[in-house]
């Protein structure tokens, strides 16, 4: 079958080159100069988080690693808190910042003529100097020196780490190591963008959309199982300069589309109502996040429509939602609320609305958090104390916080205890939204045997809410999730997701756009 798909790719123009500001933060400057990786800006958010006035920040980059019992190597992933202050996107590199000296400085690594025979060239020290916003950049041998003098004029002085075993060799001994306030202080850096890396993210957004568009371009035409999809989409994001993804595709299709991180991609498309595909690619190490639920045979059955129809609806609600200021739990009780509305009208749901809310049975069917933060990681840092994170109740899990029915009911409680002035410490933890933070939303409703069969339909506290008999013609669907990328603005949001959804995807799908 391979051999006779032509995925008949047409790329987009060329992505010019950024024109930003980047040693500043204001949305409209703009520059002339080339634009460089804005390391010097990250490393002082990250000074100013410590709330130190000296010290040195070590970070070591990811090395260069083999497969276990093989002379290959693994995949390279650069260490995100470490391409957060450096930008450089290679292996066996370092960053150090000197906070008091405002000097940061990339060591890399020296690549002797015969190994560019073999593997090729690294960036030189120049390169470096051209590509990143760095004080200075030297070779990695030079950084076992450095280190030894700076400790030794030092003494006193902090040495920030990540992790003990991320500590540099080669300090003083008697020099002071911290390992516990460098995290929480690049967290708390990383969680509000820079305009750089919100330019990152909607280009890495507009790659993932164009693929999105073209699977649906050829839904009907050309694919014929789940692979097609996956092939399709990989497809285009490599073509368009995006090789790495920042998950593993997602093409569910029927039943396949109940399971949140499927990922066997391996099943055939015919005689399935619907597919859940779930992908973004990343772009110079920025993540999107896209999902969106594809009719299979070019239009909605009966019943994936009024899902369709309900989730649609939690997506555009919860939007509208997001500016500064806002609570993303309020936001996610908002989408539960129009979940079992639209459940209670299909019949799924039964009884009173007030009841159902109360025993929480809506994570039968909405069983994850709405959204999560996007940046370096798909699921970024939110920079939330860690109770809340803990609890499933901040950003940090996205879809991979589960939200039970007990998750659902205290966050109701809390918003209670808040309403009536004696907020919890969970509530007082909770993060409100800010500007050039970037958050997905993707409300869903699931419809997975397993899952309803194992928890809900067994449990008198929820089986009385849900009819067995109704639910049983709606597990064909699988599930639905629409998924897009949201950015915080100064006065609301701004979508930076394009891939078609609602009646322009199914025009997309049929070849009416």
């Amino acid at each position: 079958m391979a051999a006779e798909l032509d995925y008949d790719l047409i790329l987009e123009d060329e992505f010019d080159a950024l024109c930003l500001d980047v040693t500043g933060d204001a949305a409209d400057n703009t520059s002339s100069k080339p634009v460089k990786y804005p390391a010097k800006l990250h490393a002082r958010r990250v000074a100013a988080e410590l709330g130190c006035d000296s010290g040195l920040v070590y970070l070591p980059g990811m090395p260069e690693r083999l497969l276990e019992d093989s002379d290959q190597p693994q995949q390279f992933r650069q260490r995100r808190y470490f391409l957060y202050m450096a930008g450089a996107n290679f292996p066996d590199c370092h960053v150090t910042y000197d906070i008091a000296a405002d000097r940061l400085i990339l060591w890399v690594p020296y690549v002797e003529p015969r190994e560019v025979l073999w593997y090729g060239a690294k960036p030189s020290t120049a390169e470096c100097m051209r590509r990143y916003d760095v004080d200075e950049a030297r070779y990695v041998t030079q950084l076992p020196k450095y280190l030894s003098l700076w400790t030794s004029a030092h003494r006193g002085r902090t040495l920030f780490a990540l992790h003990a075993d991320q500590a540099p060799v080669g300090t003083d001994p008697d020099a002071r190591l911290n390992v516990s306030l460098l995290r929480p202080a690049m967290d708390r850096a990383r969680v509000v963008k820079t305009d750089y890396e919100v330019a990152m993210a909607r280009r890495a957004n507009a790659v993932s959309s164009a693929a999105h568009r073209k699977v649906a371009q050829l839904l009907l035409r050309r694919l014929r199982s789940e692979r097609d999809v996956e092939a399709v989409f990989a497809a285009v994001c490599t073509a368009a300069g995006a090789r790495d993804m920042a998950y593993p595709v997602i093409a569910g299709a029927g039943e396949n589309g109940s399971v949140l991180h499927y990922g066997e991609n391996d099943q055939p498309l015919a005689g399935k109502h619907t597919m859940v595909l779930d992908g973004g690619c990343e772009w110079h190490g920025y993540a999107s996040d896209v999902t969106r639920t594809l009719p299979l045979a070019g239009k909605w059955t009966p019943r994936a429509a009024a899902i369709h129809a309900i989730v649609q609806r939690m997506q555009d609600e919860c939007i509208a939602g997001v500016r500064p200021g806002a609570r993303f739990d309020h936001l996610h009780m908002h989408a539960e609320d129009v979940a079992v509305d639209g459940l209670l009208r299909l019949g799924v749901l039964r009884g009173d609305r007030d009841d159902v809310l109360r025993a929480g049975t809506v994570a039968a069917f909405f069983p994850h958090y709405l959204g999560h933060h996007v940046g370096l990681e798909v699921h970024d840092v939110s920079g939330a104390l860690p109770i809340a994170a803990a609890q499933g109740l901040g950003l940090d899990g996205g879809k991979r916080a589960m939200v039970t029915p007990k998750d659902s009911l205290r966050m109701r409680a809390d918003r209670a205890a808040e309403t009536s002035g004696h907020a919890s410490s969970r509530a007082r933890e909770r993060q409100d939204l800010r500007p050039n933070m970037i958050v997905t939303v993707e409300p869903g409703i699931y419809f997975c045997r397993s899952y309803l069969e194992g928890y809900f339909l067994d449990d008198p506290v929820h089986s009385r809410f849900i009819d067995a008999d109704v639910l049983e013609g709606y597990y064909p669907v699988g599930g639905v999730r629409i998924e897009d990328c949201i950015l915080v603005t100064r006065d609301g949001n701004e979508n930076l997701t394009t891939a078609p959804k609602g009646e322009e995807l199914l025009d997309v799908i049929n070849g009416r756009a």
